[in-house]
């Protein structure tokens, strides 16, 4: 029976598999020549209580304000003024101030652990200021321009980051995972994807209890390949909650290119398509795009009309983390040659061809924030840099995690610090 079976299946052809492959490894050239960049302007903006299936084109298009000529074209145009252009500008440039500064801290052993966003900028920065204050902004580890946008302090941005004694997180989270209620910001999880079922249910939350504050949460490409993704997206979908989505498409994760989270086969916003919600794609290095889809999609969300997926579209010029060597899995060449370009360089450019900004503006601007990241670098490590025992009393790892302490927490905690006491006795 067994070779009957056999000589039956003989003329099947053999089944094989795909392994998604990047287009330029290291030592080749990078060839983007795959990627369908439409004009600027030429995409067309519904209106925010429409149906969903009127965004369906949207996925697979690219919704872009800024052309070539560096002027701001068609119906998604925010029309922003120009003080509120500089102002984004301005925070962007500050975010790219901020990572070269904490880089090279890393670097100089203050801290452990750094991520940089450089050309990213504008989906933190940009999405933020299209959002009310009040909306709770559930982030992923690359959105510190979430922060800057909402005045954060840089300093308490630092002692996070230093994990030092004036650490209002007390050197429990991994530098650079920081959370802000002040400015309704949600703690940064390690474990990627968690952040949207959080965000969906925040979101549910408020709707249930009538309010009118919305989440924006915001996920790398790579981690729409988790669970939790498609969890949270189910839920807002069936429930209509009012949450934008937002998926910073930045070619790469850790090693690895967008292919093997399935860019290969559709973009990350025609996933909105198949769970009937509203989905958009965006030249995340277009602020001005950035802002006007995220302005779009917080007022769907807030008008009860539902949930958006938003895929920014944009490139990550820097390495994963101050652990990463970009070197060994692509093209050197790569960040110079992508097509969409900076999205500071680009917003400036539009600046100054419609007269609100010069060159020696500019220029003024970034040596101003350089000497405002050093000051705040220089008053944060007054409290401490990782290592050298200014942080946090050695008792407060037992706090915090519940309203009365129990009993037996209570005793190790007494007998931890006896013994540390011992060990190490006050000079």
């Amino acid at each position: 029976m067994a070779d009957k079976r056999s000589q039956e299946g003989a003329n099947r052809p053999r089944l094989s598999l795909h392994v998604p492959q990047p287009h330029a490894r290291p030592g080749e050239k990078p060839d983007f020549s795959y990627l369908s960049i439409p004009p600027a302007g030429q995409q067309m903006r519904p209106d925010e209580s429409c149906p969903a299936s009127e965004t369906n084109p949207l996925c697979t298009d690219l919704i872009r304000v800024l052309g070539d000529d560096n002027q701001a074209h068609g119906p998604w145009n925010p029309r922003l003024s120009p003080d509120k252009m500089r102002q984004i500008l301005r925070e962007m440039a500050l975010v790219r101030a901020f990572d070269a500064r904490m880089y090279r801290a890393q670097r100089q052993g203050k801290t452990s652990f750094y991520l940089k966003c450089t050309g990213e900028e504008a989906t933190s920065v940009a999405a933020t200021h299209a959002l009310d204050f009040e909306d709770l902004i559930f982030p992923s580890y690359r959105q510190q321009g979430c922060l800057i946008a909402r005045e954060y302090p840089l300093v308490e941005m630092i002692n996070q980051i230093f994990s030092n004694r004036a650490d209002k997180l007390k050197g429990r989270q991994l530098p650079i995972l920081y959370s802000a209620r002040s400015v309704n910001f949600f703690s940064i999880s390690g474990n990627l994807a968690t952040q949207l079922p959080q965000a969906t249910g925040f979101a549910m939350a408020s709707a249930i209890k009538g309010d009118s504050k919305i989440a924006a949460a915001w996920v790398g490409e790579g981690s729409t390949a988790e669970g939790d993704f498609h969890s949270a997206l189910t839920f807002a979908a069936v429930y209509n909650a009012p949450v934008v989505f937002n998926v910073v498409n930045n070619q790469w994760a850790i090693s690895s290119f967008s292919g093997f989270a399935g860019a290969e086969r559709t973009t990350f916003a025609a996933r909105a398509i198949g769970y009937g919600i509203a989905g958009l794609r965006v030249d995340g290095n277009d602020a001005l795009a950035v802002y006007a889809a995220e302005r779009w999609a917080a007022d769907r969300a807030r008008s009860n009309n539902g949930p958006t997926l938003i895929e920014f579209f944009t490139y990550r010029a820097e390495g994963h983390s101050t652990s990463d060597d970009p070197s060994v899995y692509r093209s050197a060449e790569e960040a110079e040659e992508w097509p969409l370009g900076g999205p500071i360089s680009r917003l400036k450019d539009h600046l100054v061809a419609i007269g609100e900004w010069s060159e020696d503006q500019h220029a003024e601007m970034d040596r101003q924030l350089a000497e405002q990241v050093r000051d705040a670098t220089k008053e944060a490590e007054k409290n401490g840099i990782l290592g050298h025992g200014l942080h946090h009393p050695f008792h407060t790892m037992f706090e915090d995690v519940f309203e009365e302490l129990p009993w037996h927490l209570e005793e190790q905690s007494v007998q931890a610090i006896r013994e540390r006491q011992i060990k190490w006795p006050e000079k």
